[in-house]
């Protein structure tokens, strides 16, 4: 297929940069607002296509040289960003989200704070998710395709990952996907396998790390040592067992709680909900701040740690079960919400049932900013104002972003 020149003008959600040819928009990943590129179409889409980067005839001034070997088009996909100078990548996660909330959630100006970094961008990550490489050894998944790159090393890794990962051995048939995992806090290390048929592997392990198989029903067995690690976030501890979904950037994390509690600016007699709540991050801090928390959860591993995390506290009740689901029969009034959705965002029946009870200040933490705007487009339209948005570094490296958002009722 034929080359031609490109001007980028502008980054869009999902990392790639844009420009327009012949009266469409191209998007081209690995590239920047404001370089002139050489590149070729890989996915005609009609409307607009998906270029490949062949060369950068002028780079911008935010462009980087990526320090990880086995980042780009055709290495591994856990980051798409290690060429971007990381002022840039803060400046562009802002610029993402104040464009999703205006052209998906239709919120004319919306105020977006500028991006919490991270504290130096990298060795952040807490859980890590590899696959047995075809041949022997262990990788990521690739940029594009089903491959799985082998990989030596991975600077996004925490040191304790990282330390444990160069210290693995596995050599055993059967294993489907390994899952690192470490307490950065407490320095516990986990070892995660998921095997096929459930079948637990032989191991011969002298490192003080847990392992535990992971079974196919969702249900998990301890194999040697703890079936969880234990993590400290904004002077809460948290039990987090092998299944139990966790930030993964423990630092950042203790941003995401002081933003939740200096949203909500609780008084100390309110009734608070907090929805999609896991392991507790919110609830915990939550509970030292209001009248009741109520807390729903649809994980039983994570309601599991819930219940372990929340037991000081007698003004907490958790209910299990899918947000859509529970919410609609609760009778109760909430002054106070807190949500914080998967990347899906908030269930249409659960944010119906959220919005008939119309708590005065809501929160929504978010990891996706299109879903996020397309929530506010029916919370706004429902009776709430949006009255700010702050982006938070979670994933330093990677198109990812994280943000806290404030809703309040009828002002």
């Amino acid at each position: 297929m034929d080359t031609f020149t490109l001007q980028l003008t502008t980054i869009a959600h999902g990392g790639a940069a844009l420009g327009r040819h012949e009266g469409r928009v191209i998007f081209v990943p690995y590239t920047l607002p404001g370089e002139t590129t050489r590149v070729e179409i890989i996915e005609d889409k009609g409307r607009y296509a998906i270029a490949r980067l062949v060369e950068v005839l002028e780079p911008s001034h935010d462009r980087v040289s990526p320090p990880c070997p086995y980042f780009g088009p055709t290495g591994c996909g856990g980051c798409q960003w290690q060429h971007v100078g990381y002022q840039a990548q803060l400046r562009f996660k802002a610029e993402i989200v104040a464009d999703q909330l205006t052209r998906i959630g239709k919120i004319a100006a919306p105020t977006v704070h500028p991006t919490r970094p991270d504290s130096s961008g990298w060795a952040y990550r807490n859980h890590a998710q590899l696959h047995p490489v075809p041949g022997g050894g262990l990788g990521f998944r690739a940029a594009s395709g089903d491959d799985v790159i082998p990989i030596e090393e991975c600077p996004i890794l925490h040191p304790l990952l990282s330390d444990l990962y160069a210290a693995l051995d596995l050599d055993f048939e059967g294993l489907l996907r390994l899952s690192l995992r470490a307490g950065t806090t407490s320095g516990d290390q986990m070892l995660i396998f998921e095997m096929e048929g459930d079948l637990p592997p032989a191991l011969e392990i002298d490192l003080p790390v847990s392992c535990v198989l992971l079974l196919s029903n969702g249900q998990h067995a301890n194999l040697i040592g703890h079936n969880y690690i234990t993590e400290t976030v904004a002077g809460r501890t948290y039990r987090i067992s092998a299944p139990s979904f966790f930030q993964v950037n423990t630092p950042q994390a203790g941003q995401l709680v002081r933003l939740v509690l200096d949203y909500l600016d609780l008084q100390g007699g309110e009734t608070v909900l907090d929805g999609y709540c896991g392991v507790g991050l919110f609830t915990t801090h939550l509970a030292q701040r209001a009248g009741l928390v109520i807390g729903i959860e649809s994980s039983p591993a994570a309601v599991t740690d819930l219940l372990e995390n929340i037991s000081e506290f007698d003004n907490v009740e958790v209910v299990e079960g899918p947000v859509e689901a529970v919410l609609p029969d609760l009778d109760t009034r909430f002054d106070a919400a807190v949500v914080d959705p998967p990347r899906v965002g908030v269930d249409r029946f659960a944010l119906d049932a959220l919005i008939e009870r119309r708590p005065a200040r809501l929160v929504y933490v978010s990891c996706d900013p299109a879903t996020l705007a397309r929530d506010a487009q029916r919370l706004t339209r429902s009776g709430y104002r949006l009255v700010k948005v702050q982006p938070v570094d979670m994933f330093p490296q990677t198109y990812h972003i994280e943000s806290v958002a404030l809703f309040v009722w009828g002002e």
